[in-house]
């Protein structure tokens, strides 16, 4: 990632080094100073010249120093930008196939705190490192020619810093992988609870909820308190050992000066120098926590930015997907097996099927037959791990992924509505629909009523979730959209299927008028569903078992006679 920032990190080490070796300089001018009036009895306007060097030295040092902070303020922040847009591309390309296999907030968790807890590691941490490896070496290049003892006693004493540090360091990468665990699930747990809250509150389970919330957040508050605890013990450590190694420095050079074996300007510029030379040690020891912040984060981000995507051709010249109303398609899945990546099993398995246009298909079969496998298939969020789906002939991994997405509606039992208006719920920021158009969606679908009722209209913000609708009419929402569309290929997955019967008898005609003239296939789950359509396919262990119409399969013994059998046990 540092590749990234250009010359940033390269302006961000050069920058800390000119400011370390400005520290010699000044060291250097202050010595010489304080030796000119206290030994050598200097007037101040003999002394003149090297105060105002003095000053300049401490102003460009000055200077350097903020322009290295700014610099690496700049670089994390184009890191994280760059991290940020690469997770959510990642993300945006494995698709809802992966994103429902986990927690929503353990994925908000990390690209949101775990991309920032890359900002202190990029611009204090790593810097640091080079600065601690660079300008002790530079001190001891200018202290050994002057005062070899002295030099020794740097060499020697420095290697205690960061050996402590590493010890340290052990028991605090436990704990922040600990602490970083804790958060990562208080995030998730705390997403859910706020997106279920409304459940939570019909079946009387706040209480219970408030409670494992609480336990979630104790755990997270002993993780960073064990964090602090081992940071604040390290830091102690490392101070008391710089000021003891500085106490050493110290007490030589006195005895040596004391003797006559050292001049008093030599030994005070060593004095001088002897804490800065510590100094990027102790602050690598201050940023390591930070650091091990980042790195743990980033154990996470690597790992999604490494997660398999869907096996998608390489397309330089799409082929163009050409359809009217009036030209029939077929839409053939030929040997078609896929297996998702935590499964040795396939989810489907030669799956051999001819959907034809303007019939009406009803997927059946109990949960994990493969049925929601299907649907992302036709959806494209995952593609065939052998076998081909054709349309018409012709790949349909060979057209652009938006395109097919184009020519494809789906419907859900809960559809996503987004905290926006009516307008932009319908239309998903599409800006090619006119509002006259989506006034005639919403009359398909039965809510313009509703709508041109409200204050605002189309200007009027649903609410997380349609929060502000009823369950009915976010369904009418997500049929309008399915409406304005008109897409030749429509998914429903049984969205009247937790809707009460009065409310179910209305968003049936919607859909009836929404399924005519196009290619329909239903995730059927009553009786109802399988009565209307043309044709039923039964799934089995990722596998067709019978097809045909409803009459012909019921009177029949097999897969659908026995799954209406469970479901009027189960009723």
């Amino acid at each position: 990632m540092v590749r990234q920032t250009g010359w940033l990190f390269p302006a961000v080490v050069l920058f800390g080094l000119i400011s370390g070796g400005l520290i010699i300089l000044q060291s250097l001018q202050l010595s010489q100073i304080i030796n000119s009036v206290f030994l050598e009895a200097a007037t101040l306007s003999q002394v003149a010249g090297g105060l105002r060097w003095l000053l300049a030295v401490v102003l460009v040092r000055v200077l350097f120093t903020l322009l290295n902070e700014t610099l690496a303020n700049q670089m994390a922040v184009r890191i994280k930008t760059t991290l940020r847009s690469l997770l959510l591309q990642k993300i945006d390309r494995l698709g809802p196939a992966y994103t429902t296999r986990g927690q929503s907030g353990e994925l908000v968790t990390t690209a949101l705190q775990g991309i920032e807890a890359l900002d202190a590691y990029f611009s204090q941490y790593l810097p640091q490192v080079l600065l601690a490896a660079f300008l002790p070496l530079m001190i001891l290049a200018v202290v050994f020619p002057l005062d070899w003892v002295s030099g020794l006693v740097f060499l020697l004493t420095a290697p205690l810093i960061p050996f402590f540090m590493a010890l340290v360091g052990r028991a605090s990468e436990t704990e922040t992988k600990r602490q970083w665990k804790a958060l990562t699930r208080l995030g998730a747990d705390f997403l859910d609870t706020l997106q279920g809250l409304t459940t939570l509150k019909l079946l009387g389970q706040g209480r219970n909820q408030i409670q494992r919330v609480t336990e979630v957040s104790d755990r997270y508050r002993d993780a960073t308190m064990n964090v602090l605890r081992i940071t604040f013990l390290s830091a102690l450590v490392l101070e008391l050992l710089a000021t003891i190694s500085t106490a050493v420095v110290a007490v030589e050079v006195g005895l040596r000066l004391l003797y006559g074996h050292l001049q008093f300007q030599q030994a005070f510029f060593v004095l001088l120098l002897a804490p800065e030379f510590y100094q990027p040690l102790r602050n690598l020891g201050a940023r390591y926590h930070a650091g091990m912040n980042g790195v743990t984060a980033s154990v996470r981000i690597f790992q999604l930015l490494d997660e398999p995507e869907p096996q998608r051709l390489s397309l330089e010249n799409p082929t163009s997907l050409m359809w009217s109303p009036q030209q029939p398609f077929e839409l053939n899945f030929q040997s078609v097996s896929f297996a998702y990546p935590d499964q040795a099993q396939d989810a489907l398995h030669q799956i051999d099927l001819t959907l034809t246009s303007g019939k009406s298909y009803a997927l059946v079969g109990r949960s994990g037959a493969g049925k929601s496998t299907l649907f992302r298939l036709l959806l494209r969020f995952i593609e065939p791990g052998s076998g081909s789906l054709l349309w018409n002939g012709t790949d349909v991994r060979s057209f652009a992924l938006s395109e097919w997405r184009q020519h494809v509606s789906w419907v859900g039992q809960r559809p996503m509505l987004f905290n926006t208006s009516v307008r932009e719920n319908i239309r998903l920021l599409d800006e090619c629909y006119s509002d006259a158009s989506i006034w005639q969606a919403l009359e398909q679908a039965h809510l313009a009523e509703f709508i041109h009722s409200l204050p605002d209209r189309l200007n009027t913000p649903l609410g997380e979730w349609g929060s502000r609708l009823s369950g009915g009419q976010s369904q009418r929402i997500a049929l309008a959209r399915a409406f304005l569309r008109d897409t030749p290929l429509l998914l429903l997955d049984e969205p009247n299927a937790h809707l009460d019967p009065e409310l179910e008898v209305e968003l049936v005609e919607s859909m009836r008028r929404l399924m005519l003239g196009k290619t329909t296939l239903t995730i059927a789950h009553r009786l109802n569903s399988f009565r209307s359509a043309d044709e039923l396919i039964v799934l089995e262990s990722g596998q067709v078992v019978q097809r045909g119409t409803f009459a012909a399969l019921s009177g029949q013994p097999g897969p659908l006679q026995e799954l209406l059998t469970f479901t009027a046990e189960d009723k």
